[in-house]
């Protein structure tokens, strides 16, 4: 059932889309449903562009027939539509399940709105059961996940940092690794994003705090649309 509501939020979601729109298009399972019905509404005439945020993304909709652009010719976008791992009342988000976090938040950043689609599940009151992705440089890997470390102990945190992929390493498209960190329960999500942001070898990582502008989540009871609480 639980990809039968990311469809549904997906395609709840195209009450955003409007003709001529830049639109940024995200990763992961439940974007793909929106790739798909966007596909269709194409097919049936909508005109938009879209930026993808990988390059899964970028070959779904090249086989779908949604045309394409990049930021470097269209640096300026009117909506991003992608999903999340955790959110909370408040919109922050917890994103790089699927390993594009960087490129997910420069599009976001991009674009004017960014709405995000999830199967209900995703709510939840405090960020942090997801583990939290932090991109990192793969030069220097050790010393920076010992940063990591003791960044996150100053905070309080007895939290494991996980190499994805172990001895095979994850490989974003940016050619970076990602750290998975087992929070269990973000406390500050300010001070944790200043604190990672400051430790050279961290490329960016996966909360999205006060960028998501609405959410459509679909569970049981059918689709529901959120915008943060202040």
């Amino acid at each position: 059932m639980s990809d039968d509501f990311k469809r549904l939020a997906a395609e709840a979601a195209l009450e955003e889309v409007r003709n001529g729109m830049r639109l940024g298009i995200g990763t992961g399972s439940t974007a793909e449903h929106f790739v798909r019905a966007l596909a269709a509404r194409v097919a049936d005439g909508l005109d938009v562009i879209g930026v993808p945020t990988s390059e899964r993304t970028a070959a779904l909709c090249e086989s779908l027939g949604v045309r394409l652009a990049t930021l470097d010719t269209c640096p300026e976008l009117d909506l991003t539509v992608d999903g999340a791992d955790e959110l909370d009342a408040r919109l922050t988000l917890i994103k790089g399940g699927g390993g594009a976090l960087l490129r997910e938040k420069i599009v976001a950043r991009a674009s004017a709105r960014m709405v995000v689609i999830a199967d209900e599940t995703k709510q939840v009151s405090t960020l942090g059961a997801f583990a939290l992705p932090v991109e990192v440089v793969p030069f220097g890997l050790r010393a920076t996940r010992n940063a990591i470390e003791a960044a996150i102990a100053a905070l309080g945190y007895d939290a494991p940092v996980r190499l994805r992929g172990g001895d095979t390493p994850f490989v974003t498209d940016g050619q970076h690794h990602i750290l998975d960190i087992d929070l269990g329960q973000i406390k500050d999500v300010d001070a944790l994003s200043r604190a990672l942001l400051d430790i050279p070898g961290v490329v960016d990582h996966g909360l999205f705090i006060g960028i998501a502008d609405a959410a459509y989540l679909a569970g049981a009871g059918g689709v529901t649309r959120l915008v943060p609480v202040p």
